[in-house]
């Protein structure tokens, strides 16, 4: 007798919630300088994309050096990764007039490097949920990562940003679901707005790049030591903004739910528009209050997450994102209407 996986609707608004504020965060480039936008912009990468290795180590757990895992390693991550760096470097080429980057394949751009990235994390993922003490050792590694500059396949981000998967994967059911827990959305929305306090000071603290995990110390003006020391608090900054954020994520099933399914594709299709409208002169067009361009940008951003991943055209997007899934769907329900029409 086999068991259907019951897909948990907290962790599908979780990922079509971050997935959005990828989307918001990439769109706010777009505005205008001034306080509002890097307030906004420090608050979101704070937090957003810690959360999203976080959760994509806790959704690596089952991950395992067998034929179907690695097959789909390919198929999901690295197909993808190398069809829309290609389209990406031509879209910017054809249609921005920017120069062909080289080597696009082996040097990630945005918002690639999560995919390469993530095929590395999953590869090494055996090893790193062999014990909890490995929870530690990346944190030791990510400190060490600012010592060197490593861009091939974005190694130094891989390494800075290895905590939060390493703690995804020892992270138990049990302990995720605490973030439910009746009176946490409180406690969430203290923490976020705390963390809307920090912003005021990132300047004075660390600079923004340092929320990159990317950026080797020298690179940053900072002796080993106080990039180290920054990175250790950033890491704690990050975790607590993590539980606050995903605090206040809806527990049942919403209009998001079915929407989170399709968060990849969300991510690799946003950038085209974005760039088109970069290219088109956005910032000009917009007001020079931040208090202004804000609400503008918002208002075009969240719902082209939405459309993206909305079933109709989400399910069309993906058969670029993820061929190979999408064909054997397609077979899948073909072969089951042919079924239902002969009884």
């Amino acid at each position: 007798m086999t068991t259907t996986r019951v897909r948990d609707p907290w962790l599908d608004n979780t990922k079509m919630i971050l997935v959005t504020i990828v989307v918001i965060g990439h769109a706010i480039v777009l505005m205008p300088g001034g306080e509002v936008k890097s307030r906004v912009y420090d608050l979101i990468y704070y937090v957003h994309i810690p959360a999203f290795v976080l959760i994509t180590g806790y959704l690596s757990q089952s991950f395992r050096y067998s034929r179907k895992h690695l097959l789909a390693l390919v198929t999901t991550l690295l197909v993808p990764y190398v069809l829309f760096s290609f389209l990406m470097v031509r879209f910017r080429h054809h249609v921005g007039g920017e120069a062909l980057l080289d080597p696009w394949l082996t040097n990630p751009r945005w918002p690639m490097w999560y995919l390469i990235v993530l095929v590395i994390w999953r590869l090494a993922t055996p090893l790193l949920k062999l014990h909890w003490v490995m929870v530690p050792i990346s944190v030791a590694v990510s400190l060490a990562a600012g010592l060197t500059n490593q861009e091939l396949f974005d190694l130094n981000r891989a390494l800075g940003l290895l905590p939060f998967f390493v703690i995804g994967l020892h992270l138990s059911a049990e302990r995720l679901s605490l973030v439910r827990k009746p009176g946490m959305w409180a406690a969430g929305l203290v923490i976020v707005v705390g963390i809307v306090v920090l912003t005021a000071y990132t300047d004075a603290l660390w600079s923004t790049q340092f929320l990159y995990y990317r950026t080797a110390y020298d690179e940053l003006g900072v002796t080993p030591l106080e990039g180290m020391w920054t990175r250790l608090r950033l890491i704690g900054v990050a975790l607590v903004g993590i539980v606050g954020v995903l605090a206040l994520v809806p527990h049942g099933r919403s209009f998001l739910t079915d929407m989170g399914r399709w968060s990849l594709v969300v991510y690799l299709c946003h950038g085209f528009v974005v760039r088109w409208l970069d290219y088109q002169g956005y910032e000009s067009w917009m007001p020079g209050n931040g208090l202004l361009s804000l609400p503008i940008t918002l208002a075009w951003a969240i719902p082209l997450a939405l459309l993206l991943a909305w079933a109709p055209v989400a399910a069309r997007l993906n058969y670029l994102v993820d061929p190979f899934g999408s064909i054997k769907a397609w077979r899948a329900a073909r072969l089951d209407t042919a079924a239902r029409s002969a009884v």
